[in-house]
């Protein structure tokens, strides 16, 4: 799942003509695209889909949508590593890893 998460500004520099973010997502820390809000500060917040900030939120908004996110583990999901869930979900049940392509085609 894909989702548009909101985050705080913490810094802000320019990148090859491109204004870029680091931004905390409640304790995950990502670059993200400005471009499509220019006069975003440090402090504010934004929501923010696939590495691009969309829309300004309020603090109050987003600290309610970061917990609600956390408590639904939405922010592992999303930000989680990929390798770490894998392993947690544990090894698929009745598969040896042997199976040939006819196998599978069944």
């Amino acid at each position: 799942m894909c989702l548009a998460v909101p985050g705080r500004v913490l810094d802000i520099e320019e990148r090859d003509g491109t204004r870029m973010a680091t931004v905390d997502f409640g304790g995950v820390v990502k670059e993200v695209c400005l471009e499509y809000l220019p006069d975003l500060q440090v402090g504010e917040y934004a929501i923010v889909h696939v590495g691009f900030a969309l829309q300004r939120l309020d603090e109050e908004s987003a600290k309610q949508t970061l917990e609600l996110f956390a408590e639904m583990g939405l922010l592992q999901e999303e930000f989680g590593d990929p390798w770490e869930l894998a392993a947690e979900a544990g090894p698929v049940t009745g598969h040896t890893g042997e199976d040939t392509v006819e196998e599978v085609r069944k």
